[in-house]
């Protein structure tokens, strides 16, 4: 009877223990937090509808709907106003 008792004994201490060992350090809990926080805020920019702001090969500035490849851009959100005016003059 005795054995068995220890035998339930030090199943309940290795499961405690291993449920102790595993579990998260508030640090890593506000770590991860942080993370999702910016993964989510990635996540928002991009679901926004964007243009593209880059200048071709003869310097003209261009603004596109599709980044330019193998060319330095610079993404705008299509929400904020254009800080440049356009003119047809």
């Amino acid at each position: 009877m005795r054995l068995a008792w220890a035998i339930v004994a030090g199943i309940a201490l290795g499961g405690g223990l291993a449920w102790w060992m595993s579990r998260e350090s508030p640090e890593q809990t506000s770590e991860k937090q942080r993370r999702a926080e910016r993964a989510a805020a990635a996540q928002a920019r991009d679901a926004v509808p964007a243009l593209y702001r880059w200048r071709d090969e003869n310097g003209v500035l261009q603004i596109t709907d599709q980044p330019p490849k193998g060319r330095r851009y610079e993404r705008i959100d299509r929400n904020r106003p254009l800080q440049q005016e356009v003119r047809g003059d």
